[in-house]
């Protein structure tokens, strides 16, 4: 009998899909997403951000090239799905506008030209900010060029996943109002990043850590997720390794993302493990 339902198991999980496996072990690429959103002040995305958030909706901000926050949320199977489901906020008068974001969109593939620095408020060419995101106009995107690829023709996501975490760097970055677990803004930085590019990894830093493939310490590459904690069962901490020993992390509430050495004391003494999800 137990011979039977093993093997029942097992002809089960090789009849399953990669994509359906993936969503079962808490990873699944992102599919439409909507955006909106021009806000010149970190804290008016934030209060928007948490607008959102208290109608269920997993949404979070970040900073665009232009010096801008933009607005983002969702997993929606279709465009039409996504469509419907802004058609309603705006409906609601939450937002007046939006763009729907495609499956697989780099939203950022390489690092920031040397000497970039943040525009100054005054540089910032935004329309006046109400409770309402301005207007976006999909035609007038900037059209990126082509990610890196590897070897496999594959575009090298873990590479953009640091880059774009890098972006974040300077944010005061909150993640679900001021009821959040303790631990929730790291991981929900990092949970941003990915999705930005184009994938659905779990909330918090304990989830995270039991879900990708476990790597040792000194093969970190870029995109890894490095955890810290007094033990795997106790992780309360989590960031993304962007290459030379340093890693792009939310060090506590309402503090600025930063980057910071792996091999700083604190770190170093409390570093549980890292995973990998490209």
């Amino acid at each position: 009998m137990k011979r039977t339902i093993f093997t029942t198991l097992l002809l089960i999980l090789t009849l399953v899909p990669p994509s359906l496996a993936a969503r079962l072990s808490g990873i699944s690429r992102i599919g439409y997403a909507i955006q909106m959103g021009a806000f010149a002040d970190v804290k008016n995305a934030e209060r928007f951000t948490s607008r959102l958030q208290a109608k269920g909706l997993d949404a979070f901000y970040f900073r665009k090239d232009n010096g801008v926050y933009a607005v983002r949320f969702g997993d929606f199977p279709s465009k039409d799905k996504a469509r419907t489901a802004a058609s309603k906020l705006v409906a609601d008068r939450l937002i007046d506008s939006y763009y729907i974001a495609p499956p697989n969109e780099v939203v950022f593939d390489k690092p920031r030209e040397p000497g970039w620095q943040k525009p100054r408020p005054d540089e910032i060419k935004a329309p006046p900010e109400t409770t309402q995101p301005d207007k976006v106009k999909p035609l007038e995107r900037p059209v990126k060029p082509p990610a890196k690829t590897t070897a496999k023709g594959d575009r090298d996501m873990g590479a953009i996943a640091a880059r774009t975490a890098e972006r974040f760097v300077g944010i005061p970055y909150r993640w679900g109002g001021d009821n959040v677990v303790d631990g929730m803004d790291c991981s929900g930085f990092v949970r941003a990043v990915y999705n930005l590019c184009g994938l659905s990894i779990p909330r918090t830093s304990r989830e995270q850590f039991k879900t990708g493939d476990s790597i040792a310490k000194e093969n970190l590459r870029d995109g890894d997720l490095v955890f810290f904690g007094s033990s795997e069962t106790s992780i309360n901490h989590v960031g993304i390794y962007v290459g030379n020993n340093r890693f792009v992390h939310a060090p506590r509430r309402g503090e600025e993302i930063r980057v910071t050495s792996v091999d700083e004391t604190y770190f170093e003494k409390r570093f549980i493990g890292a995973r990998r999800y490209f």
